[in-house]
């Protein structure tokens, strides 16, 4: 990617408020139009200004670039490229000859990614009851289709006809495509369905549902709204950060609360959970702050653990499987876990110094901390509480496992499908950057 400098302004700030200030030393102006319909007159947090500028219904990246979300016209023959470099061409040429910002993996595998997935649900849930998928954000629908194919072929007749399918999309352009993609077989129709909502708003799901079912969720926590915290040095507390507009101007800038939003107080208390606080580490850091001072921010999945709180209270059965980057190379916006914020236009991609200046045309996606996804996994399920009463004897609620995507494809996937005739593997050997997370419900709790 060609990275793209922006020049920061140092603004001054003049609030009338009490125990607020701005977040030094990054305030970064934007001044494109969008950025007039994300923010009003009053501050919104970060996390707020993320999803408009990601999913607004008329401005949104997602919602109005349906082209954001690539799909193949047909399957890559990779038995047929000669190895590395032919691989890499024949990709150069179809993102030129489509202009699509990016191939998610199990687009540019299809079906043998879709497959692997549908091998692991095969092994693991119970088929003596109707399976009952869910997905959430499908994309084209290639995963849907895949799996549903696999199923066809490979299940017992009776846990094919029986099965049901549900993609939970919040994009309308995306839930059209899905319905198309997945109707080319006919048979799969009367098994899928598409709800075109926000899977992390409660009121979408309805009532809870105490059947055991599966949610699929690939590349999607990268794209959850994320919160910004941002601390003076390593002894000062934590504060929340918010985005406003500058004297009813378009300039965005940030400026620093104290901590008072409920997600973004039940995200860091998850995060520090394991952490020493004995008074001894405290006299620790704040000798270390006074001797190398230096500014603290930090990026928090509260959108992750928004929708896990939601998917744990309608679906306390549900088996999850997703897939997502560990981490993401040449990052310029500073904080633990941020973002990379990406733009294509005319067939060149930009990345943005700071995510302020995202307007609707920009991709803003984060790495998964997959650590971090587990301890919020447990504790959405009930067992990982910060309660002074609990003992080490009582079990976990979840058994998990975090694989990387290549030990993923070899254990449920068919590699020699994806293998090119000199023996390199794309699948295996150019998504170092991915994971495979699995969560499973277990009996083993008092």
């Amino acid at each position: 990617m060609l990275t793209c400098t922006f020049t920061s302004k140092n603004l001054p700030f003049l609030f009338n408020k009490t125990k607020v200030t701005p977040c030094e030393p990054f305030n970064l102006p934007s001044r494109f139009l969008f950025s007039a319909h994300i923010v009003g007159d009053k501050p919104i947090l970060v996390r707020d200004f993320i999803h408009k500028a990601l999913y607004d219904p008329n401005h949104g990246y997602f919602s109005q670039r349906s082209g954001s979300v690539g799909v193949l016209q047909r399957s890559i023959k990779f038995n047929q490229l000669e190895g590395r470099k032919a691989y890499l061409n024949y990709l150069d040429k179809i993102y030129k000859q489509s202009d699509i910002a990016w191939f998610t993996p199990v687009e540019l595998f299809k079906p043998w990614y879709a497959h692997g997935i549908a091998e692991a649900i095969m092994r693991t849930a119970n088929l003596s009851v109707p399976l009952k998928i869910y997905e959430i954000g499908g994309g084209s629908g290639t995963c849907a289709k895949g799996i549903l194919d696999y199923m066809k072929l490979n299940a017992p007749e009776r846990v094919y006809n029986s099965m049901t399918y549900t993609s939970v999309e919040i994009s309308p352009s995306l839930a059209e495509l899905q319905k198309e993609t997945v109707g080319e077989v006919h048979s799969h129709l009367t098994k899928f369905r598409v709800e075109h909502r926000d899977a992390a708003d409660r009121s979408g799901w309805g009532y809870v549902q105490q059947q055991p079912c599966w949610v699929i969720m690939l590349e999607v926590f990268d794209n959850l709204p994320h919160d910004l915290i941002y601390s003076k040095n390593q002894a000062s507390p934590w504060m929340e950060v918010w985005v406003e507009k500058q004297h009813d101007s378009e300039i965005l800038s940030e400026l620093c609360k104290p901590l008072h939003d409920p997600l973004i107080t039940r995200c860091i208390e998850i995060m520090e959970m394991d952490k020493n606080n004995t008074s001894r580490s405290s006299i620790t850091k704040r000798i270390w702050s006074k001797i190398f001072p230096r500014p603290q921010r930090c990026w928090l999945p509260t959108g992750c653990l928004r929708l896990l709180e939601v998917l744990h209270e309608v679906l306390p059965k549900m088996s999850l499987i997703a897939s997502d980057f560990s981490y993401l190379p040449d990052v310029t916006i500073p904080g633990e876990r941020a973002p990379l914020v990406s733009t294509k236009k005319d067939g060149c991609s930009s990345d943005y110094s700071t995510y302020l200046d995202a307007k609707g045309d920009a991709d803003i996606f984060f790495p998964t901390d997959f650590w971090f996804l587990e301890r919020i996994d447990h504790y959405c399920s009930g067992w990982l509480k910060q309660d002074k009463e609990k003992t080490s004897k009582q079990g976990k609620k979840r058994r998990t496992i975090t694989l990387d995507t290549s030990s993923f494809m070899e254990e449920f996937g068919l590699p020699s499908k994806t293998r090119t005739k000199d023996g390199y593997n794309p699948l295996l050997d150019d998504f170092k950057n991915t994971k495979f997370y699995i969560s499973v419900p277990t009996h083993n709790v008092k």
